[in-house]
């Protein structure tokens, strides 16, 4: 039986959750359950909090789990990234008061605040600068003002909560996060996992990609067919009516209506989009 860590945020409406469900596995009916068997898909489901996640999947007590990247990093244990999950982005950067620090050059014999003093301190090395990295749990936006560090590296989503304390961000980013699937470094990949993964794969496409069917006259069917390509190739069949066909294709979501146009304008017809709720690649 696959062990399978979620963040546990005690919330049903969790993307991670969500995806999960979407994938075919049961769903969690009260946000109290902590460990979840589902036996009709040979998995056994543990929601942890979201830090935890890397520390259980990285000793082998859990097989897989599903963590953000940034949390991943910042553990220092045993396990790597299998898939990126398209949620829960965000970037993770150093700030400091507006003009007193502008490169990260400058970040050396400063001292750091932050979250994730595993993750900062790595950077920092990797990148020669020696500075000072000071821990603190929950949010770091005062540390400046109250002294107790010169620079803070953060999560930062809009930069409103920065600015509110007098901070500006500066320098590249030091990760661009999301949700991730991983696994224990160095362990072999199991039937299970990989069934886990192909279902994940099949959400994420099933949530960019939309079916569209439509008519199209034969001698414009290599004009529209350029414009849907499809994964591999469009399906193309015969109507009764031998100068028109029909055709199906996948299409990226975001491109629908776009697409719409450009096969109204080459003679297409009956353009009709569905939505995928599942797949496999």
């Amino acid at each position: 039986m696959l062990r399978i860590a979620v963040p546990n945020k005690g919330s049903l409406s969790d993307p991670a959750c969500e995806m999960l469900v979407e994938a075919g596995y049961r769903e969690r009916r009260d946000r109290r359950e902590l460990v979840l068997p589902d036996p009709d898909n040979d998995v056994e489901f543990f929601f942890l909090r979201p830090r935890d996640i890397a520390v259980y999947v990285g000793s082998g007590t859990v097989d897989v789990g599903i963590t953000g990247r940034d949390l991943l990093l910042d553990s220092g244990v045993e396990a790597v990234e299998h898939r990126s999950l398209g949620f829960a982005r965000s970037t993770f950067r150093f700030a400091a008061p507006a003009g007193e620090v502008t490169s990260l050059e400058q970040v050396a014999g400063k001292r750091v605040a932050t979250s994730y003093d595993v993750l900062v301190g790595n950077y920092l090395a990797e990148h020669g600068v020696d500075a000072t990295v000071v821990h603190l749990d929950g949010a770091v936006e005062s540390a400046v003002q109250l002294g107790i560090a010169d620079v803070v590296a953060d999560v930062v989503e809009t930069g409103t909560t920065l600015r509110a304390a007098g901070l500006s961000t500066f320098g590249e980013p030091i990760l661009k996060s999301e949700a991730v699937l991983i696994h224990p470094r160095g362990h072999e990949v199991t039937n299970g996992l990989t069934v886990l993964d192909r279902r994940l794969q099949g959400v994420l496409v099933a949530r960019q990609y939309v079916l569209m069917d439509y008519d199209v006259p034969v001698e414009h069917v290599e004009e529209a067919v350029a414009i849907t390509p499809g994964l591999e190739s469009p399906t193309v069949s015969p109507l009764h009516n031998g100068e028109w066909v029909a055709v199906r294709s996948m299409v990226r979501k975001e491109a629908t209506n776009r697409v719409m146009d450009e096969l109204y304008d080459v003679g297409a017809r009956a353009i009709l989009v569905t939505s995928i709720h599942a797949c496999r690649i």
